[in-house]
């Protein structure tokens, strides 16, 4: 590696600075608030939050909830998970599970409740299907399933990486062994996964606690800690300090998740080398893993078939016949296409920005020797570990004097912000895979640092800053939690006018709207999948 440059120093600060001011001052002021009281500094705020019953009640369903979501979604990302990597499913049942499992991700939360009510509500389709509601979708239930939906994507992911790095060679030295194969199962597969598995645990406790778009739409009367921070600060009486009050205890189980991930991956087993070729999977665990796997994606399917059914129907539940005339009502709905509009500049200004700047914190990460590169690294921790909606909050007290308040600059840095983790950590793994001496190289046949990261840097790592894109893309359509805080009139998106809709009832709006954000995500996906592909057979 090359010896920090002037130029280093100063994107090395300038990235510093974007960090000090759209992360580190926000929460610091969350956290200053918290203590504001009317006489100055007080500890009065966490007294009146600790005595009320109502946030403990709130804490304490979030907590359980969030409990119960994530034991479900981990059994079930393991199980396809597990499917994918050490059964002989057939290959294209395979990328079913794959591309199934990972729908959901493609719209806002918000849009899960609706689906769920129109699902299994009491006019529901599955409830008109079997005469009668099969269980009450409002509260507990209805947040079990709809975080169940939200978080098993991220968890299967997560447990699908892992099991691409397992060496599949353990498993037929314990045939040859004679293991038993429940002793084959724990030696070679679960103790090798405890820290993943561990991981998809928390990851979808942390996404459960933290969302706010699951509980607005069919969290009933059962309320979780998100929406009582909304009700506090939106509400009929807002109170900037309960809020603070709210955040700061919806951040300490988020960081002590992060903590307890950290030292889960200490747990991490690697192997010397992989062998991917599946070995002994018998016709009956095939068949059984494999039918099990497809019923759950095929129920995850049909969960969003209201989606598709409910806004061409001429009037649902009552009358079935096929019409486009609500899908004409809202392509002539000035006000509903602007704010597709503005959801699609700001999930295009996101992406092409994030882009930027994460390749930029990746290579001064990954191909510098500055001494303050780690602290990208501890920025992605950071991150990772705020909740949206406490950083929306933060973004609203640090920033509600200012002349970006209200403006779609702060939105997509906020989004910037809030999803820079993954796109970092893409982009800086794809770094450090590279020959670390290019740069020196380069500097020997005269080029510039900048030379040589626009002519060899930057045409290997194209791949992944197309992923970097449609990462931020897809993310920016559908988040709903912390910019909910920072829309005005003129700002507005569509993951946050469903919100306003469903005050109204206008749930046809409410769907086709949630479609428009399905069919731009899967579009964009496929655009960058078949360069990413393209670029693949050029190698």
């Amino acid at each position: 590696m090359l010896k920090p440059t002037m130029l280093m120093r100063g994107l090395s600060i300038i990235w510093l600075v974007i960090f000090i001011f759209f992360l580190a001052l926000p929460l610091g002021a969350v956290v200053v608030k918290s203590f504001e009281g009317v006489d100055g500094w007080t500890l009065h705020n966490y007294e009146q939050a600790l005595t009320s019953g109502k946030f403990k009640e709130a804490f304490f369903n979030s907590v359980w909830v969030s409990t119960i979501a994530a034991v479900i979604t981990t059994v079930l990302a393991f199980l396809l998970a597990y499917t994918v990597h050490f059964t002989n499913v057939a290959k294209p049942i395979k990328k079913f599970i794959r591309l199934g499992v990972t729908l959901p991700m493609l719209l806002p939360t918000i849009t899960y409740g609706f689906v769920l009510i129109y699902a299994f509500g009491n006019q529901g389709i599955f409830s008109r299907l079997f005469g009668q509601p099969l269980f009450t979708i409002y509260g507990f239930n209805g947040l079990v399933i709809g975080y169940v939906l939200y978080t098993l994507p991220a968890a299967f992911l997560l447990m699908h990486n892992a099991m691409q790095y397992m060496d599949h060679r353990f498993i037929i030295v314990s045939h040859l062994m004679g293991d038993g194969k429940w002793r084959r199962f724990y030696h070679t597969i679960l103790r090798p996964m405890l820290s993943p598995i561990g991981g998809a645990f928390i990851l979808a406790f942390i996404l459960s606690f933290t969302d706010y778009g699951i509980p607005a739409s069919v969290g009933g009367t059962y309320d979780v800690i998100a929406t009582t921070l909304y009700q506090t600060m939106l509400g009929s009486i807002p109170s900037f300090s309960q809020g603070a009050v709210i955040s700061m205890a919806m951040l300490a189980p988020a960081v002590l998740g992060m903590i307890m991930m950290g030292i889960l991956e200490r747990g991490n087993v690697s192997y010397k080398s992989l062998s991917q070729q599946v070995a002994f999977a018998s016709t009956t665990k095939t068949v059984l893993f494999g039918s099990g796997s497809v019923i759950v994606v095929l129920a995850l399917i049909a969960v969003f078939t209201p989606l598709i059914i409910v806004p061409f129907t001429t009037a649902y539940p009552f009358d079935f016949d096929f019409t486009l005339a609500h899908f004409q009502a809202v392509i002539q709905m000035p006000e509903l296409m602007n704010v597709y509009r503005n959801s699609l500049l700001v999930a295009i200004g996101t992406a092409l920005v994030g882009v930027v700047l994460a390749f930029v914190a990746g290579l001064l990460s990954a191909r510098t020797k500055l001494k303050s590169r780690q602290a990208f690294d501890v920025m992605a921790m950071i991150t990772n570990a705020v909740p949206g909606m406490v950083l929306g909050l933060g973004y609203l007290f640090f920033f509600n004097n200012s002349s970006l308040k209200g403006t779609f600059f702060i939105i997509i840095a906020y989004t910037i912000i809030h999803f820079f983790t993954t796109p970092f950590l893409m982009v800086k793994n794809a770094l450090q895979k590279m020959d670390p001496s290019w740069e020196v190289t380069g500097a020997l046949l005269r080029d510039s640092w900048l030379k040589t990261i626009y002519r060899i840097i930057l045409p290997n790592v194209k791949k992944t800053l197309i992923e970097v894109f449609s990462y931020y893309f897809i993310n920016a359509m559908v988040t709903v939690s912390g910019v909910i805080f920072l829309v005005t009139t003129h700002t507005v998106l569509v993951s946050t006018k469903i919100k306003e809709l469903q005050h109204f009832s206008k749930f046809n709006e409410i769907f086709i709207l949630s479609l428009f954000i399905l069919v731009t995500n899967i579009l964009v996906k496929v655009v960058c999948e078949f360069y990413i592909n393209r670029q693949s057979k050029r190698g």
